[in-house]
C-alpha cells in the first residue's frame, strides 16, 4: 500500500463533533526551566511572556512561559525531588507532556471525549484570578502525552490565573515563527492504528494522509505514518511507527532514548523560511544536512519555484511539490541531550502535504547522525 489521501466527501461526512479553534500551548518538562528558557530566547527568537514558582505561590513547580506570534511554549521543571514531573524528566529526558487545544467549551470537549472512550487526566475545573477565569480539562493519550482543553473565552490575564506577567530586559528579535503547523507522535511497532483509531472515535479526526514502509524507507530503515487532522485543519497529528529494516530506525532510536511513546518533532510555520533559517543559524541551531546533489534536479523534480536555488542549497532547504503547491521544510538537530526531540521550520505555499519527496535524503540525514552516535 502506497501514499493514500483520504477523499473530500470522506473529509465532508465526518463529524466535527468537537471544534478546536488552534493550538493553545505545549507544555515541556525540562531538567531547568530557567536555562531552557533562556535557550528559547536565544536560539530561536521567544520573548518572555509569564512566570509560576516561588514567587506566586508555586512552591514544587516552576514554569516560564515564552512567546512567538501564535506559538506559547511552557517550560516547566520541580523545585525539589519526588515529584511527577521529576520522575518524567528522570524517564524520559526533556520532552513535551502537554499539547493544549484551544477549545470553546472545555467541559464540552471533555465530556464528549470521555463517552467515546478517552481515559481521564483532569476533570474540568475552573481556575480564576484578578482577570477572569479559565476553564481546563484534559485526556490521556500515548504514552504520557496529554492534552488539555483550555476554554478562556472569560479570561484576559497574560497566560493564565497563577501566571504573572515575566518582565525582562532581555528580549531577543523573532525569526518569522508563527504558529504549530503540526505535530508528530512517535509510538511502538504495531501501535499506529490504534492510536488513529483513538484520534477518529474520541476526538472526530479525519485520517488524510497514509505513508508506509514503500514511501519512507532507505537501504537500511523504515517507518510507516499516518496522518491526522481536526475538522477545521489546524490541527495536525501525524502518528509513527517502525517498521522492519536492516538497521534501527529513527523511531526505534527515539522510543529506546525516550523509554516510551512520545512527541517526535514539533513543525512550526513561517512566512520566509530563508530568512528564518538564516536567523537560527546564527543564532547557533543546527541543522540536519543532506548532499549538494539533492539541489541538482530539484527544478526537474518540483517545477519552477520563487526562491533562489542557490540560497536553498546554501542553508540545505528541502523542497516537495502536492497537486495544490509547493512547501519548504528543514529540520534541527535533536535539542537535548538525548537523541529524540528535534523541530521543523516549514513554510507553505500552497502545499497541504508533509513532503514525501524528501523522506529519502531526510532519512539518510538522520542516519548519518545515528552513525555518529553508534545507534544505527
Amino acid at each position: 500500500m502506497s501514499t493514500t489521501i483520504a477523499s473530500e466527501k470522506k473529509q465532508e461526512k465526518a463529524t466535527d463533533f468537537m471544534p478546536i479553534n488552534g493550538t493553545d500551548y505545549l507544555e515541556l518538562y525540562v531538567s531547568n526551566s530557567k536555562q531552557a528558557a533562556h535557550f528559547y530566547k536565544t536560539a530561536f527568537g521567544f520573548k518572555s511572556l509569564a512566570y509560576k514558582g516561588l514567587e506566586t505561590g508555586s512552591r514544587e513547580l516552576e514554569s516560564y512561559v515564552v512567546q512567538q506570534d501564535k506559538i506559547r511554549l511552557v517550560l516547566t521543571s520541580p523545585l525539589k525531588s519526588g515529584t511527577d514531573v521529576g520522575r518524567h524528566i528522570d524517564k524520559h529526558g526533556d520532552g513535551v507532556k502537554v499539547t493544549a487545544l484551544w477549545v470553546e467549551d472545555a467541559t464540552y470537549a471533555y465530556e464528549e471525549a470521555m463517552k467515546r472512550g478517552a481515559k481521564s487526566y483532569m476533570k474540568p475545573q475552573v481556575e480564576e484570578d484578578d482577570h477572569g477565569k479559565v476553564v481546563r480539562s484534559g485526556i490521556h493519550t500515548y504514552g504520557e502525552v496529554v492534552h488539555i482543553f483550555v476554554e478562556r473565552k472569560e479570561y484576559n490575564g497574560v497566560f493564565l490565573p497563577g501566571y504573572r506577567k515575566w518582565e525582562s530586559d532581555y528580549q531577543p528579535e523573532p525569526v518569522g515563527l508563527k504558529y504549530v503547523d503540526h505535530m508528530v507522535g512517535n509510538v511502538e511497532e504495531g501501535k499506529m492504528n490504534y492510536w488513529v483509531n483513538f484520534y477518529e472515535e474520541v476526538m472526530g479526526f479525519t485520517q488524510i494522509l497514509s505513508f508506509d514502509d514503500k514511501d519512507i524507507s532507505t537501504e537500511y530503515t523504515a517507518l510507516m505514518s499516518k496522518v491526522m487532522s481536526n475538522g477545521n485543519g489546524r490541527i495536525k497529528f501525524p502518528i509513527n511507527e517502525p517498521a522492519p529494516g536492516k538497521k534501527k530506525s529513527q523511531v526505534d532510536e527515539y522510543l529506546e532514548f525516550y523509554e516510551g511513546e512520545g512527541v517526535q518533532h514539533i513543525a512550526v510555520a513561517t512566512d520566509d523560511i530563508v530568512k528564518t533559517v538564516s536567523d537560527l543559524k546564527s543564532r547557533g541551531v543546527e541543522f540536519l544536512t543532506v548532499p549538494t546533489t539533492y539541489y541538482d534536479v530539484l527544478t526537474e523534480r518540483v517545477g519552477k519555484i520563487d526562491e533562489d536555488i542557490e540560497s536553498l542549497s546554501k542553508l540545505g532547504i528541502l523542497v516537495d511539490r502536492d497537486d495544490e503547491g509547493y512547501l519548504l521544510q528543514i529540520f534541527t538537530k535533536t535539542v537535548q541531550a538525548r537523541p529524540t526531540m528535534f523541530f521543523e521550520i516549514i513554510q507553505r505555499k500552497g502545499a497541504t502535504s508533509f513532503g514525501k519527496g524528501n523522506f529519502k535524503a531526510l532519512f539518510e540525514a538522520i542516519e548519518r547522525e545515528q552513525e555518529l552516535r553508534g545507534t544505527l
